[in-house]
């Protein structure tokens, strides 16, 4: 298997790129990036095959963004990431925290397991 592939979705940064974005990758996944949930909906159709989502809460719309995810693919796992972990955003799989990159990947490594061990 090669890298899981992931879509994350979330409010477009004011400057540069994602810190979010530039740590997954770091992590060696790779990452596709949605900044509103209809342009989630549109990539989620033009790549089916992403291994995960991951939304930020702050997104708006952020119930419809795991909709359409969920739609797509009812086994695909749903991450949504807020400053509190318990934010209703849908049917996620997982809610973590949107201030601790870590744990983001520490769920994808013991969801995907690591990617930087097939390099």
């Amino acid at each position: 298997m090669g890298r899981p592939t992931l879509l994350i979705v979330e409010p477009e940064p004011n400057e540069a790129l994602s810190v979010r974005k530039l740590v997954v990758e770091t992590a060696k996944f790779n990452v596709i990036t949605a900044y509103s949930t209809q342009e989630a909906s549109e990539l989620i159709r033009r790549f089916p095959r992403v291994d995960a989502v991951v939304v930020v809460a702050e997104i708006k719309d952020c119930e419809k963004a795991v909709a359409v995810a969920k739609a797509t693919n009812a086994s695909l796992p749903i991450i949504v990431l807020s400053a509190n972990r318990n934010y209703p955003c849908g049917a996620a799989e997982y809610h973590l925290s949107s201030h601790e990159p870590e744990e983001l990947v520490n769920a994808l490594r013991e969801l995907f397991g690591d990617p930087r061990k097939a390099a």
